[in-house]
């Protein structure tokens, strides 16, 4: 809408979609938390659940989930005023949210109605993510190769290696938004924990896209230039505001939770940027939270099922130290400081090599 206005000016429409996104959340994070907590929309303890782990949370057991409704729609909002919507990058990323948040606020749903208390079964979850991804990566592959030839190409950082996936790209892109979508949500298990790692993400993702996006900047620093990438500036920087904002209701101790409604399309919408400015494989470091978070519970798993022994005192890894004693909110702060510095390093990349 307002793209047309400044369309040359990205920083101004940056900015602007970071203060739309922040100013929507808290214009709409009180109302949206009563009106759950009116209609009883609250976290139910699966049955898997550590009794311990219950005990820990019974705390918890009144706070209403499915907020990060909100969080998507005040990225949606500052998208939609601020960015250019005939670019083919903001239109997948945009599409890759709604049909994410469409995917956890069914399972979501399910959880809170279903007698026994699950939500959806993994295998649906994934078969639906697994479509999200192939659609965003088919989107990608058609959809921009008359004016990106190198939409296929696999840019390794540092080294500054080119390698071509072909038609290998479309899956290679929803392995990313899948196994990105389902890190960012096993993050989410402690207040603030998971939306204050996707706002760092989110910060360093704006300067990759903003790099990608400029021909000389992206020339300078040796780095692939992604015509309108930049776009995906605005979007980085509204999910950054509306983090934020969220973050004043999730913050220790929690007003809301996300709910997976909130966590799969923020895991998904980082990986979509990602992989549009030719960033993927940095992912890794700036989301080294999320990737550690998965890790523990794979080695947990495959411990459990192959020694009978478990690594971790539990999985993921941040209920492994709240097992420790240590404070909800100092491992909270903790986690959000390693993934700051790390998103900051990540940035590194840019020059070295």
């Amino acid at each position: 809408m307002f793209s047309y206005y400044f369309s040359s000016d990205l920083t101004l429409r940056s900015a602007l979609a970071a203060i739309t996104g922040f100013l929507a959340c808290l214009v709409a994070g009180p109302a949206t938390i009563r009106i759950l907590t009116r209609m009883k929309v609250r976290e139910r303890a699966d049955k898997k659940d550590s009794a311990v782990l219950v005990e820990m949370h019974k705390g918890k057991s009144t706070t209403p989930t499915m907020g990060g409704a909100f969080v998507l729609g005040a990225i949606l909002l500052g998208t939609l005023l601020f960015a250019r919507l005939d670019n083919p990058y903001v239109l997948v990323a945009a599409g890759v949210t709604v049909m994410l948040g469409g995917t956890g606020f069914l399972d979501d749903w399910v959880k809170l109605t279903s007698p026994t208390k699950h939500g959806i079964s993994g295998r649906l979850k994934l078969v639906l993510q697994g479509v999200v991804g192939l659609g965003a990566g088919a989107a990608l592959y058609w959809g921009t190769r008359a004016h990106y030839s190198e939409v296929t190409t696999l840019f390794v950082p540092i080294v500054r290696w080119k390698v071509d996936l072909g038609l290998g790209m479309i899956p290679f892109v929803a392995l990313v938004i899948v196994a990105s979508s389902n890190s960012v949500n096993l993050t989410d298990g402690l207040d603030g924990l998971a939306i204050g790692c996707v706002t760092s993400a989110s910060l360093a993702y704006a300067v990759f896209t903003y790099v990608a996006g400029n021909s000389i900047f992206s020339r300078e620093l040796k780095v692939p230039h992604v015509p309108g990438c930049g776009e995906l500036t605005i979007v980085t920087a509204a999910m950054a505001g509306a983090g934020l904002g969220f973050l004043w209701f999730n913050g220790f101790p929690a007003q809301v939770f996300m709910g997976n409604t909130g966590s799969l399309p923020l895991g998904g919408l980082l990986a979509v940027v990602a992989v549009c400015a030719k960033q993927e494989l940095v992912l890794l470091a700036v989301g080294f939270i999320f990737v550690a978070e998965s890790l523990s519970v794979l080695i947990q798993v495959i411990s459990f099922k192959t020694t009978g022994k478990r690594v971790f005192k539990c999985a993921p890894i941040h209920h492994h130290f709240q097992f420790m004693e240590i404070p909800e909110s100092k491992i909270t702060v903790r986690f959000w400081i390693v993934g700051a510095l790390l998103a900051v390093a990540s940035l590194a990349t840019l020059k070295v090599g």
